[in-house]
């Protein structure tokens, strides 16, 4: 370790205490403390950091911005690795206008990118997630995240990787390794085998830069919102949308949360009204959902396309969710409700509408690829008095983040089956269940849900562990897999006698004998 913190140079590395305990802490409430972190500007440093790191056998643990909140943040998932900070390779290398993609590097931010699309006229949009403006693009897409658009299924928009291997080789995927090919960037598959999935979710090599596609700013677009007022209604909601999505007229990923998830991202757990009293108890919990207005499942989407198509859709959406309470909305209908908003204000009037406004308008914005920071908030759901600072960083609040994702068919009997499941094992151990199911694809959802607890109360992280496990373990043995996890689940989800987990053992250890880069992360290094 000493040759490493010797030859890699003081100024692209820091192992100072409060460096060390920054990158150590995690929203699952663990300390997995690295021994240094180390920042490289350029796909040559992380060669020769790669490099360096076999020879002198420290353990890399490779990082786009450290904002995976839920899914170990910026901590390794073992103590004692070298954190490999990519955050300062931020460079938007290329954007291209007239087939509609980018190429960038691990570094570049949801913020960074949306700001840059809008600077040169926004003909373009990118999908956001609700991670944040300081989130990583590349980043969320190699552990497959997901968004709101049409491209929300982000690695599905990847085309073309420029990879740094285990033993400091690069590696260009698809037709990038053939010298002057013009369709690197339009046809993500190349010739011969289609590899770039090896390195997604995988400990297989570190991305440096990545070619993602954009999706061309619409000639109209429309957000739908939607809602019912009974937990049964789910069934029906389910049975109406699914054949529009499958049919390809819902294109855009639609969500389908809970009256908590709602409640969650207005307010924090209303401890002195429950009596300190965990779960939020039904009385009040019914309370809340009508001083917001929220039914027990609320959802949202987009329709996008030319001016004719969007009024088809709409007419399709209208009719399939007659009967349940449905507003579409658009630009032009957001400008009017601004401007009344403006002059009811003059007049002293108008407060209900400027909160309306306030809590749609992020939605409406990620429907559209704006990234915001009004869905950290949550994050803190159950968080005690006064944040110690004005902040939605998660981590920095110290709010408690374990997601519990699986991924499900899309019908409201296999949503039901999910839920009877969660439910119970939340209420036992003292736990909301915000839950949002997300119709990602054609055929499949993921039933987003998180363990909120605040990291301050050791009762409380215990409790949390307690309820990961027993959740885990009984969605897997019922045959609901996690879409994505986090270092609580690498060695849950891994088995010794999986030939699937086999098979890509036997690949890193070809690929990385010496387990340089990120052992334990999924796969297990020998």
């Amino acid at each position: 370790m000493q040759a490493f913190l010797k030859c890699i140079g003081t100024a692209s590395i820091a192992w100072d205490w409060p460096t060390e305990e920054r990158f150590g802490r995690a929203t699952d409430g663990v300390v997995r403390m690295p021994v240094a972190v180390v920042y490289p500007e350029s796909t040559e440093d992380v060669q020769f950091a790669v490099r360096l790191a076999g020879e002198c056998g420290v353990a890399l643990y490779p990082i786009s911005r450290g904002c995976n909140w839920g899914y170990g943040d910026a901590s390794p998932p073992y103590a004692g690795q070298v954190v490999l900070d990519l955050g300062r390779m931020n460079r938007i290398l290329e954007i291209n206008e007239a087939l509609g993609y980018c190429v960038i590097e691990p570094g570049v931010t949801q913020g960074q990118l949306y700001e840059e699309l809008q600077r040169r006229g926004g003909r373009l949009w990118m999908d956001a997630t609700g991670a944040g403006p300081d989130a990583s693009v590349v980043g969320n897409t190699l552990d497959r995240g997901f968004g709101h658009t049409r491209y929300g299924d982000h690695f599905q928009t990847a085309c073309g990787m420029q990879v740094v291997l285990p033993d400091g080789e690069l590696l260009n995927t698809g037709f990038g390794h053939f010298q002057e090919a013009k369709a690197h960037r339009v046809f993500p598959y190349g010739v011969g085998p289609f590899i770039d999935g090896l390195f997604a979710q995988s400990n297989f090599g570190v991305v440096t830069r990545l070619g993602l596609w954009l999706q061309p700013k619409p000639e109209a677009f429309c957000a739908f919102f939607f809602s019912a007022e009974h937990d049964e209604q789910l069934e029906e909601l389910l049975a109406r949308l699914a054949p529009l999505r499958r049919a390809g007229l819902l294109q855009s990923a639609v969500h389908i949360a809970n009256d908590l998830r709602v409640m969650s991202a207005r307010m924090r757990y209303p401890w002195e009204s429950a009596g300190e009293e965990t779960p939020l108890p039904s009385r009040l919990r019914a309370d809340l959902r009508r001083q917001f207005k929220l039914g027990a499942w609320n959802g949202l989407g987009a329709l996008t396309g030319s001016k004719a198509t969007v009024k088809a859709l709409r007419g399709d959406v209208k009719r399939a969710l007659k009967g349940f309470k449905t507003i579409f909305l658009d630009d032009r209908k957001l400008s009017l409700a601004n401007s009344v908003a403006k002059a009811s204000a003059a007049i002293g009037l108008g407060g209900r509408l400027r909160e309306q406004l306030e809590i749609v308008k992020p939605a409406y914005g990620l429907l559209q690829g704006v990234p915001s920071r009004e869905h950290l908030k949550g994050a803190l759901w159950r968080l005690r008095g006064p944040l110690p600072s004005e902040t939605a960083d998660p981590l920095q609040a110290q709010a408690g983040l374990i997601w519990v994702s699986p991924v499900l068919p899309m019908t409201g009997q296999y949503a039901r089956a999910v839920l009877s499941i969660i439910d119970p094992i939340y209420r036992a151990h003292g736990f909301d269940n915000l839950v949002t199911f997300t119709m990602l694809n054609e055929r499949a959802m993921v039933a987003v849900t998180n363990i909120a607890f605040d990291t301050r109360e050791a009762d409380e992280r215990r409790r949390a562990s307690s309820c990961y496990a027993e959740l885990s373990s009984s969605l897997a043995s019922a045959g609901y897999l996690p879409y994505r996890t986090g270092p609580k689940g690498y060695e849950r989800l891994r088995s010794q006698d999986d030939s699937f987990w086999k098979f890509a053992g036997r690949i890193k250890d070809a690929l990385d004998p010496n387990g340089t880069l990120s052992p334990g992360r999924y796969i297990a290094s020998r």
